[in-house]
This record gives C-alpha cells, structure tokens and sequence, in this order.
C-alpha cells in the first residue's frame, strides 16, 4: 500500500505550524515594511536599513524563512497533488475555500520562486539585475523601477491577494484542526474573522504596491506625510 504523505500526522502539523508561525510572521513584517513606502522614499530606505542592521540577519533568513518555506512550499505541492476536490459536485462554500487554499498555494510556490530571485538575489532576466538585500540606500528606487512594468506591478499584485488569503485561511483551518474552535457558531465566526483578515492584508498589501508609483499608493494623500526633502547648504559667498 502507497504511503500518502499528505496524510501523515507529524509532517501535516508541522506544515500548519510553519505556514502560521515563521511564515506569517514574515509576511505581516514585509507588509508593514512596504507600507512604509506610503510615506515616501526616505521612509522606506530608512525600514529596509533597519532591517539589514538585525543581527545574525543571514541566519534568521535561512532557519526562520528560507528552510520552512522550503518545507511548507513542497510539502504543500504534494498535499495538492494527492489531495482529490469537487467542487463541481459538492459545491458547498467549505469545498471552495478548500479548493482556493490548494490553488493559492500552487501559484504562491512559482510567484514566491519569483519574488525571491527577483528582489531578494537579482537573478531574473529583463529586470533590475541590483537586488535590494544588501543594496538599501536604492532599494526604494529598485522597486519603484520595476513595477512600471505593468505585468511585474499585476504579478505582484495577484501574490499578495493569494497570500492574504492563503495565510488567513491558514489560520483558520489551524484553529480547526488543532481544536483551538469547536463547534459550529464559533467556526463561522472565525471563518468570517479570518475573511476580514484577508481582506485587511490585501488592502495593506495592494496600497503599498502602488505607493512607490505614486505617494500614499491608492489613498488621498492628506493620509500620509510628506516626503522628507534634504536641503543642500548654500555654497559660502566670497566676502
């Protein structure tokens, strides 16, 4: 008999555990990060230094991101591919976010491959070939540069409506499966909770995309503050 690893207690635990502790935490912090850019570019520039002055940074990336990502993204791949979902017959509102969950994380796996070789390493073709780990002081205008692309701004986009929910959901379903949420009432009101959660992520996510286009993203500008400007001191008079 095949052994089917999507359900093996211990490995399916710590998938949730890792999509909910590491990896979520990671992505409220990249979300509060860009959000920074509503400010202006000196406001950005100055939380992306911040966050290169952590010590043991490289460490904290490689055990607290990199390898549970690496884990939670195959791991999840293989759920999705001995997962069996019909929506079509069992059209109940359950079996679409379950159907959504799986294909969320299909394309979080091929968009997050992407963001990490793009922004995190340089390494994609046709874009900024400077990446911003390591590169700070123009990590503002490295961004900003590259969503002029339309297709780059779209794709950036549909990941962060994906993770939203992707994550969201995430929790929900940990709350369910690890008994936190019994009882009917209290899952839809969790599920309806985690929704609004979804919905809160996406807009913090999609308003700060657009802020290195314009400032304040898609808000009125009276929200934000001003962009800081540096004056440069007059050269002295000759007397």
């Amino acid at each position: 008999m095949a052994i089917k690893f999507s359900t093996t207690f211990l490995l399916r635990k710590l998938h949730q555990i890792t999509g909910i502790v590491p990896l979520g935490l990671f992505f409220f912090v990249h979300m509060f990060t860009n959000a920074k850019a509503m400010n202006g570019e000196a406001s950005f520039v100055k939380a992306v230094k911040d966050i290169h002055d952590i010590p043991f940074l490289l460490l904290i990336e490689i055990f607290g991101i990199f390898l549970p990502l690496l884990f939670h993204s195959v791991y999840g791949v293989i759920i999705s591919s001995e997962s069996k979902t019909n929506v079509i017959g069992y059209g109940y509102a359950r079996n679409w976010f379950y159907f959504f969950q799986r294909a969320t994380g299909i394309f979080l796996f091929v968009f997050i491959l992407f963001h990490l070789l793009h922004f995190r390493f340089g390494l994609v073709p046709g874009l900024t070939q400077t990446a911003v780990a390591g590169n700070a002081g123009s990590s503002f205008n490295i961004v900003a540069g590259d969503f002029q692309i339309t297709w780059v701004l779209v794709v950036y986009i549909l990941g962060v409506l994906a993770t939203a929910w992707h994550l969201a959901y995430g929790f929900f379903l940990f709350a369910v499966d690890w008994g936190i949420v019994i009882g009917e009432k209290a899952q839809r009101a969790t599920l309806a909770a985690c929704a609004g959660l979804a919905i809160l992520l996406s807009a913090v996510g999609v308003n700060a995309a657009f802020a290195f286009i314009r400032p304040c993203g898609l808000l009125p500008q009276m929200m934000c503050e001003s962009p800081k400007k540096t004056s440069t001191p007059a050269p002295p008079t000759k007397s």
